[in-house]
Order: structure tokens, then sequence, then C-alpha cells
């Protein structure tokens, strides 16, 4: 079976893993440190974190942009709105829930499939806390016009929400030439065990300025400062926060990892390519929409086709693996009824969106494979 998902270790990753074990410093440590340095190198920004998983970097994100300094905000509650979409992972939105938000929903942009900032422009109100936007699949959002979007909003409503930018899928991803995460927003990105950078599990969250960071890495580990004199007790907790560090192996893994990462993300640019040119005009199959200048790292290849249930059989027959990966968030039980939102252009794709294996580990047999398959008709 050629599989949609696949774990990425660079070759020296269990030797790093060992040496870390020799030091028996499993927690925050060195190389914490040292992959944090890489980081902020390779994104291009200095006010960056690590954190144990992305969501975590989604909870921390929202009590960044939302709750001011000092504050502990109630874990329950009504406390306002928060814009999103329903197609993505529920992480996202379970992080918006879990910091007592309501969920607003906004429609999807039917070509590219995320947020559609036409109907986001129109949803901007009082009740707005925050906006969450997902690059899905890793292509970008455009949050240079988000940006245009909120100016407008500024003046009608006399505030400018925040921005979190879920890039759990979209390291590489770049803007008009710009890596995300240089945006000015908050942004949160996924180093999980399928990603195109993987710890195992791990995250990273880059926030908009240098007191968002100092406040990042208080509440990442309990609120505490880790220059705090710990030994005689005297520091204060100005406020509560959690234990969302990231470990010492899961930084050694990612630092092996991010000296390949590069090479993985051009491989799944390659496979998209391969694919656009391949299957253009296959009749039942619609390809997203490529906008100039939104260079999209391709975690994943979403196409919409008719009878999905029927290309996913036919896929699988042929030992290729596809799927819908997540089902609409706005539809799970778990939300209060009054939640719900007409959104016409998620009905009108939802059913048929469907990925197809675009990774790294595809040969070039692999993907003749896939394309002939889908040639063939379902």
């Amino acid at each position: 079976m050629i599989p949609l998902f696949k774990v990425a270790l660079a070759p020296d990753a269990a030797d790093r893993v060992r040496e870390v074990i020799g030091t028996a410093v499993l927690g925050h440590g060195p190389r914490v440190e040292e992959f944090e340095d890489a980081l902020r190198a390779r994104v291009g920004t200095p006010h960056l974190a690590t954190v144990n998983n992305g969501t975590s970097g989604l909870h921390l994100a929202l009590r960044l942009a939302t709750s001011p300094p000092g504050s502990n905000p109630p874990g329950d509650g009504d406390r306002g709105e928060v814009l999103t979409t329903a197609l993505t992972f529920e992480a996202t939105n379970w992080a918006i829930l879990a910091n007592g938000f309501r969920v607003r929903w906004v429609d999807v942009d039917p070509g590219t499939l995320n947020m559609d900032l036409d109907d986001l422009a129109k949803k901007i109100s009082p009740a707005t806390r925050a906006i969450m936007v997902v690059h899905w699949a890793g292509h970008p959002v455009d949050v240079e016009r988000l940006a245009r979007v909120l100016d407008d909003a500024e003046a009608a409503h006399g505030f400018r929400p925040p921005v979190i930018e879920d890039c759990a899928q979209a390291w590489g991803t770049t803007l008009r030439g710009t890596p995300l995460g240089n945006h000015g927003n908050y942004c949160v990105f996924s180093f999980h065990a399928t990603k195109h950078l993987a710890c195992g599990a791990g995250g990273m969250l880059v926030t908009p300025d240098e007191e968002s960071l100092r406040r990042a890495l208080r509440l990442r580990f309990f609120g505490i400062d880790r220059r705090a004199d710990r030994v005689n007790g005297d520091y204060d907790v100005p406020e509560w926060g959690y234990n969302f560090y990231l470990g010492e192996i899961a930084a050694a893994i990612g630092l092996a990892n991010l000296e390949t990462v590069a090479d993985r993300v051009a491989l799944h640019r390659r496979n998209a390519a391969h694919f656009d040119e391949h299957l253009a005009g296959v009749p039942g199959l619609e390809p997203t929409a490529r906008p100039e200048g939104e260079e999209s790292s391709f975690w994943l290849y979403p196409v919409k086709v008719e009878r999905r249930a029927d290309f996913i059989r036919k896929l699988a027959d042929a030992g290729i693996q596809a799927s819908a990966v997540v089902r609409r968030n706005d539809t799970h039980t778990c939300l209060p009824p009054d939640a719900a939102e007409a959104l016409p252009n998620l009905d009108a794709v939802h059913d048929r969106v469907v990925h197809v294996p675009v990774g790294w580990w595809l040969s070039e047999e692999d993907r003749a494979h896939v394309v002939a398959t889908i040639r063939s008709g379902w």
C-alpha cells in the first residue's frame, strides 16, 4: 500500500537520542535551547518558543492573544467568539472551546479550501475576540489580504482582532516569498510524527513581539520564569501557566530532522507538480486552486472528486491509500445547537474532498501508478 502518511527520521536521529539518554537530562535542557536557536534562524524570527505539541501551542496562542499580561482568565464561560473554519482537524477548534470561547464558523473558499476572507469580513463584530485561520494541506491563507480585512474592521468597529495562524501542516510554506511566521500574527506549527519536520511529538509558537514571547516562555512552564531562584523559593507566579514545554529527546529528533526537512518539502512540491500536470482534465476530478504567489508545502494533496467513496475504494484496490482526513467540525454533537451556521461553500465541497499520497516517499513508479489508476476512472 502506498501510504498517505509516513514518518521521516534523519539518519543520525537515533544517535542523537542515544546521546540524550546518556546525559540523563530528559526535560527542558540544552538541546531544546539549541533547537530553538536553529528554528529562529530557519524561520527568520527571534520570537518563537517550542512546546510539547501543536495543540498546546494553540492553547497558548489563544491565551496570549485574548488575555492581558498578569490576568488569569476563567476556564469556562462565555468570553466572546473566535471566528474559525470547520474544515480542519478538531484540535484547532477544541482549543477554542477549551479556552471558554464560542466558535463562530466562517465559510471556506471552494478553490483553496481555506477560510473565505469575504465571509470573514462580514462576520467580524464587537463579539469577536480572535480569528483562527488554518493553512489547510500546507496551502497559505492570504494573510496579507487578511490584514487589509482587519484594517477595514478596525475602522468600522474600533478594534483589531488578533489572528492565530494554524500552521500545523505548513512548514516551508511561503506567501509571495515570505515564510509563514513572519506576518505579525501568532503562528502555531506542529512537529507531530507525520509532519514535514517531526519530533515524534512537539510544536512551536511564533509570537508577534518580544513581550509576548517572554510571556509565552513563562506560561509554557506553569507561569514560572525558569531563571527564577527556585532553590530558595524566591519567585512569584503572576499568572498561572501550563505544562507545555518540549523535552530533550523530541528536540534531538527535531535537530536531526531540521537538517533534511528542506529536501522533504521539495519532494512534496515536486510530486504535487507532477500530479498537477498529469491529472489535469480527468473527468470527475477538480484540482484545488493555485493562486499566484502562494507556495504550498503540500503536506497533503487535496482534490475534489465525484463519488468520493468509489474513488477511495478504487485507489485502495490498487494499493493506494486515500482519505478525506477530516470531517467538518461544525456537525459534531459536542457543540451547542446555537453554534450552527449556514456554510454553503463548505456544503458544496465537503463530501467531494479527498487526499492522495504526495509525500517524499513516493518513487517515480509510485507516482505513475497513482496517475494511471486515477486516469482509468472509478
